[in-house]
C-alpha cells in the first residue's frame, strides 16, 4: 500500500468522523432550537392574547379579527391558530407569511430527528355578544426546520470542500516529495551498479536535501575504499608475483643447482678410484645446505611454529631472527601465554600484522628500540595489541596512502577489530589494535 493512498484513506476516514461527530452536534443544537423557538412563539402568543383580552375593549376588536392580525405576524410564523366555537365548529386562520426557505422541504429524516413532540395550547376567550369560545394554538416548526436543514447543509458543504481542498494540498506536496524520492531512489541504484561519480542534486525541502548531501558523501566513502581496494589489490596481485618470482630463482639458484652437484657427485662415486668418502661428505654438506634454504622458504610461506607451538612461540621466534638480522635494533616482546589458546585465523592475521610492522620499523623508522604488547582484556574479552617505537615518526597523511597500513588494517578489520595508530615527526609511532574475542 503506498504512502499516498494511507495518507488519503486516513483524510477522509477523519473527515467522515468529523462529519459523523459535527452531524450529530448540529442536529442536537438543531432539534434544542426549534423547541426553544416553538415553545417561545407558543408562550408569547399565548401572553399576547391573554394581556390584550385583558386591557382591549371587547367591542372593539372581535376575536376573529385581531386573531386573523396576529397570524400574520412574523413571529407566529411556527404557530397554527384555531378559533373553536361551542358547536365544535372550527375556524382556521390562514395565514399569508411568505416562507424565509423557498428551497426543498427538509427530508422526512432529519424532520424525524429534529422536530419533538409540542402539546397544543388552548385558551378560553369571551367574544363581544357573550359566547364563549375556545383559542387553539398548535406548533407548526417547519419553517424553523428549514432554517436548521440549511445552517446543517452548509456546514456539511464547508467540510466537504475542506475535505477536498485538504486532499489536493497534500496530493500537490506528495507529487513533489515523490520525484524527489524517485531521485533518490535512481541515485541509489545508480550506487548499487558501484557507479559513485553520479551525485545527487540539492533539493529545496530541507529533510531531502540532507539525505541527498548524506548520500552524496556515502558515494566519495564508497569511492575512496573502492580505488584503495583497487590499489591493494593490485599491490598484493604485485607482491604474489615478486614472491613467486623469488620462489623460483631460489628453485632454480639453490634446488636445482645443489640437486645437479649431488647427481654429479653420486656418479663420480661410481668410478673405481673415487675418493668416496670426500664426495660422501661434500654430499651431507651439500643436503643440509639445502634444508637450510628449505626452512627458510617454508618459514616465509607459513610459520610451522605457530601451528605445532602456537603464537608467543612464533612471536618469540620471530622477534630472536629480526634481532639476529638487525642488532642495532632493541626488540622487546611482552606478550601472554594465553594467546596460545587463540583460534588459527586470528593468530596467523597477528602473526602478519605483527611481521609487517616490524618490516615497518626496520624500513623506515630509523629506530633505536620497539615494545610489542599482546595480551587478552579480560574485562572487555577483546586481544589488545600495541606495537611502540622511538623512530622519527611519520605524517598521518603519508600513512594513509601506505600499502603496509592498508594491509594491516584489512587484517584486523576482518577479524571484526580495528585498528588506530599515533604519529608525529620525531616522536616515533604507535599502533592499536583491538579485536574482540566471542
Amino acid at each position: 500500500m503506498s504512502l499516498r493512498y494511507q495518507i488519503n484513506i486516513r483524510i477522509l476516514l477523519s473527515s467522515l468522523c468529523i462529519l459523523v461527530l459535527g452531524g450529530s452536534i448540529a442536529i442536537w443544537q438543531a432539534r434544542q432550537s426549534v423547541n426553544n423557538e416553538v415553545e417561545s412563539s407558543i408562550n408569547l402568543a399565548a401572553q399576547l392574547i391573554s394581556f390584550t383580552f385583558s386591557q382591549t375593549s371587547q367591542a372593539t376588536h372581535t376575536p376573529i379579527n385581531w386573531i386573523g392580525h396576529l397570524n400574520a405576524l412574523k413571529e407566529t410564523r411556527h404557530l397554527s391558530i384555531q378559533l373553536q366555537e361551542p358547536n365544535g365548529h372550527i375556524t382556521r386562520f390562514s395565514s399569508k407569511k411568505q416562507p424565509i426557505y423557498t428551497n426543498e422541504t427538509p427530508p422526512h429524516w432529519f424532520i424525524h430527528l429534529v422536530e419533538s413532540e409540542h402539546p397544543k395550547s388552548e385558551r378560553t376567550i369571551i367574544a363581544a355578544d357573550g359566547q364563549q369560545l375556545t383559542l387553539i394554538i398548535l406548533a407548526n416548526p417547519l419553517d424553523e426546520i428549514t432554517e436548521a436543514w440549511q445552517e446543517s447543509l452548509a456546514f456539511f458543504n464547508s467540510v466537504l470542500l475542506l475535505t477536498l481542498f485538504t486532499i489536493l494540498a497534500v496530493n500537490l506536496v506528495f507529487n513533489k516529495a515523490f520525484q524527489s524520492i524517485g531521485t533518490i531512489v535512481n541515485a541509489l541504484k545508480t550506487i548499487e551498479a558501484e557507479d559513485y561519480q553520479h551525485k545527487l542534486p540539492d533539493f529545496s525541502i530541507q529533510e531531502y536535501d540532507r539525505i541527498a548531501k548524506a548520500i552524496n558523501h556515502l558515494t566519495d566513502k564508497l569511492n575512496a575504499s573502492q580505488q584503495e581496494n583497487r590499489a591493494l589489490t593490485q599491490h598484493s596481485l604485485a607482491i604474489q608475483e615478486d614472491e613467486r618470482q623469488r620462489l623460483s630463482q631460489e628453485l632454480h639458484d639453490e634446488l636445482s643447482q645443489s640437486l645437479t652437484a649431488i647427481k654429479v657427485m653420486a656418479a663420480t662415486c661410481a668410478r673405481p678410484k673415487a675418493d668416496i668418502k670426500k664426495t660422501t661428505g661434500t654430499i651431507v654438506e651439500v643436503c643440509n645446505h639445502l634444508i637450510t634454504v628449505v626452512r627458510s622458504m617454508m618459514r616465509q610461506l607459513h610459520p610451522l611454529i605457530l601451528t605445532e607451538l602456537g603464537l608467543k612461540a612464533s612471536m618469540e621466534d620471530l622477534v630472536y631472527h629480526w634481532s639476529l638480522r638487525n642488532p642495532e635494533l632493541k626488540l622487546v616482546l611482552d606478550c601472554s601465554n594465553d594467546v596460545d589458546e587463540l583460534e588459527q585465523k586470528i593468530a596467523i592475521q597477528l602473526f602478519r600484522v605483527v611481521q609487517e610492522c616490524l618490516t615497518n620499523i626496520v624500513r623506515h623508522a630509523q629506530a633505536t628500540q620497539a615494545h610489542i604488547n599482546l595480551a587478552i582484556n579480560p574485562a572487555t574479552n577483546t586481544l589488545q595489541l600495541q606495537v611502540t617505537d622511538d623512530g622519527q615518526g611519520c605524517d598521518t597523511n603519508s600513512m594513509n596512502q601506505g600499502f603496509g597500513l592498508l594491509s594491516m588494517k584489512e587484517r584486523i578489520k576482518s577479524l571484526g577489530g580495528e585498528l588506530s595508530f599515533q604519529a608525529s615527526q620525531q616522536q616515533g609511532l604507535c599502533i592499536l589494535a583491538s579485536i574482540p574475542l566471542s
